[in-house]
């Protein structure tokens, strides 16, 4: 008995995985085995000291297979077994419990759902956890998350970087090749010193603020100055400093005004012909109108925020302009570097000088924070265009294969019944996994990705595949000091994060430039004093675009850029709302809710709809009304109150299994079901046409103006003819002016925000 009590006790001490190996192969893992393990470590170890000098720099060709050493592999696996075990035994709890949810009635909860009164703060962890990956909303219909790198990537085993060419991209161990003349800075530098003050990169980071100048940037408020440009419209210029001169818009460009960075001076007008029409004037070949304004401004350094990004008509335009400029201000730092170690290897022995501080406290230079795998694509696609002269001189580009096949995707996996609108086709357009991060260091002509992030220059990554390398608070394995030095963040498609996770945002926002924890053998004779002063954040230049502006938006550019430069930003305002493309003859009602300030919106709102707008559809007569809601945490709270009244109701939001989803339409189209509740999430990741609408409430105005349009126009997809029967109310604050305006114009805002009644529109369709 004592035997088999002891047998009990190992077994239960086994987890999971040891378990599985022990019924398959009648023992326990070897690498379970304490004496069996310091053997392969210290075997691991000898093989990698005798073969430690005989690493190759060579470049690896397309169809090498890069692998990690056995004896990382296997230190690595040692640091996360017992990581790995716990997440599994969570990931099988999750599903398990999502099995058993699926299978009940529209009453009970979807999975990862809590119930209670107080839904809205139990379900606050849930959408941390559950709002980061596209994947999760789109894999059920598009094939593109075949791609399991993405998984792969939270353990550090199986995340490759790029670490066999870490002395060919060296910028302490390479100097500028003579022959080349490829860097027009050092040029200049031995032609005319005047030429190069003159160059913006120079201007910008070669200025030291004095600490008065950082104090007044610190706690004076901006002043600020309107312009208007032909392209971009009502600009808004700001400032700390005095001596801020509010910019004016060029008609013409001059690229030996531009100072370019002379293969780029070539490549960019081959690059960017695409986009050029047979109107543009022979002194202006290279750039497009709205191209020419934007590098304007990201030229001088200032911060930039433009909310007119749109992926059908521009959003490639912009794309082309901030990797120019992200590129050329690479180019320059690293050809700076290359020349200065040229002087410094000639420099008499025993001297030591000051002017050769042309470094940060870590190697990457630009963060460019895109939304999906294909974003990344392009934006190194780009990169390499860019510096290829022409089809004789390639560069060399190093792991491209495994790039391709990692951020690419195949058009086959796309089912090809499936129709969306216009815009949508274009947003979720090859490989939209959301979780991954890619280093790009780039030296002369080549090319290297893969990089581990402190050999790289560029960093291209998710708002996902950030936070998981930063990590939490308390968390033992983050990192965040190579964000110490970066001299340029682009946030590019910013409004795709409000439907991610915007939380990811502001937990990058909150770690970039920091004096890091580790000098991780920074030369510190090679440090600017700005890297020194921890006074990186005010030389930083953001660059923001997005499709809409936003209150979360416009948060993150007001309180979180300190740029000296002063920023730019586009404050055009709608003439004609989103309501002139309704199709339906609708009378819409808007109602104003009353609140004190923007924390008490959210509780008069839930107030306002319980007390004054359901009671009127609670009748069967109105039936068949669709609810939209745009916050996660408003849909959970209404969704308990609906349960807690006892009211006939479904729901679709964006964790609703398909099975699910189908359901609640059947109910809601043959009037099984009462209300649906409906949120704006699952609407931006599927675009499902809901049938059997006959009334409509906005319980708020959507994120996306043109969102309103398509939801009315949804009432036409049943009946043929108009029903006069049909109803739709939106609630709305004065908060809300920035939606209120993009959906009925700027001014019939200014009526509405001025009078505290109810406001009646009656559209005849097509407006």
């Amino acid at each position: 008995m004592g035997k088999r009590r002891g047998g009990r006790e190992v077994l239960r001490s086994l987890s999971k995985k040891q378990k599985k190996h022990l019924r398959e192969f009648g023992e326990e893992h070897p690498f379970y085995d304490k004496v069996l393990l310091l053997l392969l470590l210290r075997s691991c170890f000898l093989f990698q000291s005798e073969n430690s000098d005989k690493s190759s720099a060579e470049s690896d060709s397309e169809t090498e297979v890069e692998q990690v050493s056995v004896y990382h592999k296997l230190l690595a696996t040692l640091k996360t077994s017992r990581e790995t075990e716990s997440e599994e035994d969570e990931s099988e709890s999750e599903e398990a419990g999502e099995s058993e949810t699926e299978m009940g009635s529209d009453g009970s909860q979807e999975a990862g759902e809590t119930g209670g009164a107080e839904g809205d703060k139990n379900d606050v962890p849930e959408q941390k956890e559950a709002t980061d990956t596209a994947e999760q909303m789109l894999g059920q219909e598009q094939g593109d998350g075949a791609d399991t790198s993405c998984d792969l990537s939270h353990g550090a085993i199986e995340e490759f970087t790029d670490v066999k060419h870490e002395s060919e991209f060296s910028l302490e161990t390479n100097f500028m090749e003579e022959e080349s003349r490829d860097c027009n800075a050092n040029k200049r530098d031995s032609n005319s010193s005047q030429v190069i003050s003159e160059d913006p990169f120079k201007q910008h980071m070669d200025r030291e603020l004095e600490e008065k100048e950082v104090e007044k940037i610190s706690t004076l408020p901006k002043t600020s100055s309107q312009s208007k440009w032909p392209t971009l419209g009502q600009l808004t210029f700001s400032s700390t400093l005095e001596k801020h001169k509010t910019l004016k818009a060029d008609k013409e460009v001059d690229m030996r005004h531009l100072y370019l960075h002379k293969p780029l001076e070539s490549t960019w007008p081959k690059v960017n012909r695409q986009f050029l029409s047979s109107v543009n004037k022979p002194s202006d070949p290279s750039f497009t109108p709205l191209q020419r304004e934007l590098f304007c401004i990201m030229n001088t350094y200032q911060d930039l925020f433009y909310p007119e990004r749109n992926a059908l008509t521009n959003g490639e335009e912009i794309r082309h302009a901030y990797c120019l400029h992200a590129l050329n201000h690479v180019l320059k730092a690293n050809a700076q570097v290359l020349s200065n170690n040229a002087k410094r290897r000639d420099q008499k022995l025993g001297t030591d000088s000051d002017d050769y501080r042309d470094q940060g406290l870590t190697r990457p230079k630009v963060l460019m924070i895109v939304p999906f795998r294909e974003c990344a694509l392009r934006i190194v696609h780009i990169f390499i265009s860019l510096l290829e002269v022409n089809e004789k001189k390639k560069i060399d580009v190093s792991n491209k294969k495994r790039f391709k096949g990692e951020f690419g995707s195949d058009p086959e996996e796309k089912p090809p019944n499936l129709k969306r609108p216009e815009d949508y086709e274009a947003i979720f357009a090859g490989n939209i996994d959301d979780h991954f991060r890619i280093g790009v260091a780039i030296l002369q002509k080549s090319m290297r990705l893969y990089a581990p992030f402190y050999s790289s220059d560029i960093i291209i990554a998710s708002p996902l595949g950030m936070k998981t390398v930063i990590g939490a608070e308390g968390e033992k394995k983050r990192d965040f000091d190579f964000l110490s030095s970066v001299e340029i963040l682009v946030i590019d498609q910013a409004d795709i994060y409000l439907m991610q996770n915007w939380e990811h945002i502001l937990h990058l926002m909150r770690h970039i430039n920091l004096l890091p924890l580790d000098s991780h053998g920074v030369d510190f004779s090679r440090v600017r004093m700005l890297n020194l002063n921890n006074w990186s954040k005010y030389y930083r230049q953001t660059l923001l675009f997005s499709a809409l502006q936003d209150p979360q938006i416009n948060s993150v550019f007001n309180k979180h850029c300190f740029n000296y430069m002063g920023q730019v930003a586009i404050r055009n305002v709608p003439l004609s709302g989103s309501i002139s493309h309704v199709a339906v003859q609708l009378p819409h009602v808007f109602r104003r809710i009353e609140a004190e300030n923007i924390t008490s919106v959210i509780d008069k709102r839930f107030q306002f709809f319980i007390d004054k707008v359901l009671p009127e559809y609670r009748d069967a007569i109105m039936s068949h009304t669709l609810i939209y809601v745009p916050s996660y945490f408003d849909y959970v709270r209404l969704r308990n109150y609906f349960k807690k009244e006892d009211l006939n109701f479904t729901y679709i939001c964006e964790y609703t299994k398909k099975a699910g989803v189908c359901r609640a339409r059947r109910f809601f189209l043959k009037g099984e079901k009462q209300f649906l509740l409906f949120t704006e999430r699952f609407h931006f990741y599927k675009r499902y046409t809901i049938k059997g609408i006959r009334n409509l409430i906005f319980y708020e105005l959507p994120t996306y103006s043109h969102f309103y349009s398509e939801i009315c126009n949804m009432m036409k997809a049943t009946d043929n003819g108009m029903d006069p029967t049909w109803t739709c109310t939106v609630l709305y604050s004065k908060y809300d002016a920035q939606k209120l305006a993009a959906v009925v114009g700027i001014d019939r805002t200014a009526q509405m925000l001025q009078s505290k009644k109810d406001v009646h529109l009656f559209v005849t369709g097509e407006n």
